[in-house]
């Protein structure tokens, strides 16, 4: 059954498709069956810019597990980077 969960955000960022790097604007974030990944269910994430056309989309399909793997170390990143920022006084 598909559960129809489905976040979107605005972002600002640049993603490499198959036309090679654009302007990220949306990042489209579901749980569900994922295409490809092995998996019964997904975090399935879409950073996309509609703006620009079909070809202007990123697309992952993480397990579960790999998700929530993955926010730690975005955590971490920015936690560490915000840390060296109030350091050397950079914004």
């Amino acid at each position: 059954m598909c559960s129809n969960i489905v976040e979107t955000t605005d972002i600002r960022g640049c993603g490499k498709g198959t036309t090679g790097w654009f302007n990220l604007a949306q990042a489209i974030v579901s749980f569900d069956h994922p295409i490809h990944a092995n998996a019964e269910h997904a975090i399935n994430i879409d950073f996309v810019n509609h703006k620009l056309g079909l070809d202007s989309r990123v697309a992952v399909e993480l397990t579960a597990e790999s998700a929530e793997q993955l926010i730690k170390a975005l955590e971490s990143a920015l936690e560490r980077g915000h840390e060296q920022n109030l350091k050397t006084g950079a914004l």
